[in-house]
């Protein structure tokens, strides 16, 4: 197949991207805008695979898009480009309307007028699969999973931006007939992450001596999924999902926040000790809490075991120690980011 991969220079994207070039025999076109997220040295070693190719093309830009499906015409889409950060949405909620809402409108249509035009086997095995989060189904209590059917509830400008995009995807399934997959995934976490997100955040603070922040009380929950099982789920169901079918994608590895901060702190302690001899966990400080932050994630990813027979293959501790390996082994990668405009710095306050 020629899959090509809206965001493959991003955090998952990247991880997607090798996975797909390593393990499989496709061919993959990356469309990477290459914002202040898409990080070309995530995929340096992929530079010259004879199977891979990068388009530093924008899904904002629909003349663009129309010219990439003419010229590459794939079977596969692998929709991740997106505006990810809550607390970046806070701030600039229009740039998150743009690319997640528009871009998505955009990418639909362009796929839509290449199906329209193929017949025999390759409209049979065109797909389109849209990647998504747990986010936009708003707040758990302290009981209870987030299912596909699970009615829709955001709370930020980046859920209500996925929302969106989400109900477009499946409007152009009902509507034009365009073969969609639809995921929503809990958080994800490993390498290549983009150092706003809380665990790299974590990581580099601690060993910078800087205080840990935590929101709140750190008592908010998630699901935590190690990226590369997310990879691995995102191309079993376009693989083999069902058109028009949404999958729930989770990593059975539900945590406070304050207690995965702790464990970060613990795993440091054992891989990379202060010279002082004291806990990274010192340096935690608790910090007021983001504005209209859900209490708590969890997924039910039973139908994608049950229908596609997918589960994580890290466990409740296994994927977290490789992560702040990978941290501690890859100091360039995150130096090179730290050496921008982006110095680790709380956004989201700006209301």
């Amino acid at each position: 197949m020629k899959i090509l991969v809206t965001g493959g220079a991003g955090f998952i994207g990247s991880n997607l991207v090798r996975m797909l070039i390593q393990e499989t025999e496709h061919c993959v076109l990356n469309l990477d805008a290459l914002t202040y997220a898409g990080n070309p040295l995530s995929l340096s070693d992929l530079e010259n695979h004879p199977r891979y190719q990068f388009s530093p093309t924008d899904i904002c830009d629909a003349p663009a898009l129309d010219q990439v499906f003419s010229d590459f015409k794939p079977d596969w889409i692998m929709h991740l480009a997106a505006e990810s950060h809550v607390d970046r949405s806070i701030d600039s909620p229009d740039a998150f309307i743009q690319t997640n809402v528009v871009g998505t409108l955009n990418m639909l249509q362009s796929a839509r007028r290449q199906y329209e035009h193929l017949g025999g086997k390759a409209k049979a095995s065109f797909r389109f699969l849209h990647v998504s989060t747990d986010e936009v189904y708003g707040s758990l209590g302290e009981q209870g999973l987030f299912s596909e059917t699970t009615p829709y509830d955001p709370h930020s400008p980046y859920s209500a931006s996925k929302a969106a995009s989400d109900h477009l995807a499946r409007a152009w399934s009902d509507t034009y007939g365009l073969p969609v997959l639809v995921t929503n995934c809990s958080n994800n976490y490993g390498p290549f992450q983009f150092p706003e997100k809380l665990i790299p955040v974590v990581i580099l603070k601690a060993l910078r001596g800087d205080s840990i922040p935590v929101y709140g009380k750190g008592e908010n929950i998630r699901d935590w999924l190690y990226v590369e099982d997310h990879a691995d789920a995102l191309y079993t169901v376009i693989a083999n999902g069902t058109v028009g079918e949404t999958y729930n994608i989770g990593g059975y590895n539900e945590r406070k926040n304050i207690d995965l901060v702790r464990l970060l702190c613990e795993l440091l302690d054992d891989l990379q000790p202060r010279e002082d001899g004291k806990s990274y966990s010192d340096q935690i400080r608790f910090v007021t809490d983001r504005p209209g932050h859900d209490l708590r994630y969890a997924i039910d990813a039973s139908k994608i075991k049950r229908e596609l027979n997918w589960t994580p293959n890290q466990d409740h501790m296994s994927g977290f120690r490789k992560t702040v390996q990978w941290y501690l082994n890859n100091a360039a990668w995150t130096q090179q980011i730290l050496d921008g405009s982006y110095q680790l710095e709380r956004l989201g306050k700006s209301i």
